[in-house]
């Protein structure tokens, strides 16, 4: 058992990691074609409403799915309850998208008036931005089919094969831009991801998910649908706050110039990397671990599972957004800083990423948690925090925004807001679920930011031999050096989640 969830923690790292550098590619390709134009600030601005939906189905269903798919199967009806879900979906992503079609024309324009471009140009982004928020839309029918067969494949621990399907969307966009970019501009962003999303579904279809495991189409069971919806609407809504605290981010972006929209979007993508790889993976891995240690009646192996679920985050997570904020110049020089995106969009999107980095730490602490609440079917818990962190979010932007007077302030309302979230749910779970061992938590934190405390020392002192090398050289070097400095650091210290880490792969 220990051998096979190793090997399936490996693969799926493996996965997500191409799902991640796929991405990056993306925005590679957006910057190289598109730079920080008002094309690009118009795809970023049209793919914010659809996106909440995309979160609300992928992620959401994610949550919701794999615990109550855990459930029906264990009581001996998982075909009719698989098949069910992906009715019910299959009628709300279409409800979706018609509503989002009709409504994307009335709504961008008065969320992104373009109105620091020359009425011509202002004019050319307003219809783009609505254009390619209507073929985004269209793909959302698609996405909420995918999403459940996403959800099954990662009830069933076949997470790599999860993550495959998204690479595939991703791949497809990027194929589209770099084959169609010249004639279509934007929309071969969005036409390629509308192609991908089909291909995703026809390949999960054929391939991927049994074909005895569900029937698509048939009468509507909703006995069966209804406590799924209970449970999958409130964790929905709570994965799509972050994607509306991006919105209002675009949004007040938008206020100051069409530039600071797409320095927000490449600064969030790049240093969001880490959380995705790493927050993310330990949170997907784990929450059926936790489904499980819930359906067996295993209170002490559930919170265990919290514990070392958040420590071990932390343990990896923490160097990585320190290291990255070390080499954040070099990063964002060495990923976008070609074609079409000037040296200048670069010190712009390098200055966003630093402070975006406080939002990277605490989501993913953050994620641990909701993966806990979600293994309990108590997502309702938390979507009353979570909409308070939207208007949080609002109220911190209009505050620094008064006092700094620039973008600048969107990221740092954005890193303070992760905070309170975390520090709110923290306190929730707590006193609602019944007290984690914080002499633990406290003990290995402080351990683990002695040797992220190490890990900078050492990267300061050679700071002076690096700085003259070849800037590849040099974060190559850099990168490497931090993380043996970091790893010995850790274990001298003694860091208990470090060890038992080691102890589990010894095994495995």
């Amino acid at each position: 058992m220990g051998r096979k969830l190793a090997l399936t923690g490996i693969l799926f790292v493996i996965a997500s990691l191409f799902l991640k550098i796929s991405g990056l590619l993306r925005d590679m390709v957006i910057a190289f074609q598109f730079g920080d134009s008002y094309q690009s600030a118009a795809y970023f601005a049209a793919f914010t409403l659809p996106n909440m939906f995309i979160l609300f189905f992928t992620t959401g269903m994610k949550n919701a799915f794999v615990p109550s798919f855990i459930h029906a199967n264990a009581d001996g009806h998982g075909y009719h309850h698989f098949s069910q879900i992906i009715r019910g979906t299959m009628v709300l992503g279409l409800i979706v998208s018609i509503i989002g079609v009709l409504a994307s024309p009335l709504l961008l324009p008065q969320l992104f008036p373009f109105s620091n471009l020359q009425a011509d140009v202002q004019a050319e982004a307003i219809k783009l931005s609505v254009g390619l928020a209507v073929v985004f839309f269209i793909a959302v029918l698609l996405v909420s089919l995918n999403s459940v067969y996403e959800a099954y494949l990662d009830a069933e621990s076949k997470f790599s094969l999860s993550v495959i399907s998204q690479i595939i969307v991703i791949g497809s966009t990027i194929l589209g831009a770099v084959l169609f970019a010249d004639e279509l501009g934007a929309y071969s962003l969005a036409f390629g991801y509308l192609t991908g999303a089909l291909l995703s579904y026809i390949i999960k279809r054929l391939w991927f998910v049994p074909k005895d495991s569900h029937k698509v189409f048939g009468k509507l069971d909703w006995a069966e649908i209804k406590p799924f919806s209970i449970i999958f609407i409130p964790v929905a809504i709570t994965v799509m706050v972050g994607q509306v605290n991006l919105t209002i981010d675009n949004i007040f972006a938008g206020s100051f110039s069409d530039s600071a929209i797409n320095y927000v979007n490449f600064a969030k993508n790049i240093v969001h990397f880490p959380q995705a790889i790493i927050g993310v993976t330990i949170g997907t891995i784990i929450f059926p671990i936790l489904s499980k240690a819930i359906a067996n009646a295993n209170e002490k192996g559930f919170k265990q599972g919290i514990e070392y679920g958040l420590m071990l985050t932390l343990l990896v997570l923490l160097p990585a957004v320190a290291g990255m904020m070390w080499l954040m110049e070099d990063l964002i020089t060495i990923v976008y800083e070609r074609g079409a995106f000037t040296a200048d969009a670069t010190a712009a999107t390098a200055t966003v990423g630093y402070l975006y980095m406080g939002s990277v730490l605490f989501f993913s602490l953050q994620n641990i948690l909701n993966k806990a609440f979600y293994s309990k079917k108590k997502g309702h818990v938390i979507l009353r925090i979570s909409l308070f962190s939207i208007a949080l979010n609002v109220a911190l932007n209009f505050l620094f925004i008064a006092l700094l007077n620039s973008y600048l302030a969107i990221p740092l309302a954005s890193s303070v807001m992760a905070l309170v979230y975390f520090a709110l749910n923290w306190v929730v779970f707590n006193r609602t679920q019944g007290k984690l061992n914080t002499r633990f938590i406290a003990k290995d934190a402080a351990k683990i930011i002695a040797a992220t405390v190490a890990m900078l020392s050492a990267l300061w002192l050679a700071s002076g031999f690096l700085e003259g090398l070849h800037i590849y050289i040099r974060f190559v070097l850099t990168a490497i050096s931090g993380a043996i400095v970091y790893v010995i650091a850790a274990l001298a210290l003694k860091t208990e989640i470090a060890r038992f880490l080691i102890s589990k792969l010894r095994k495995s």
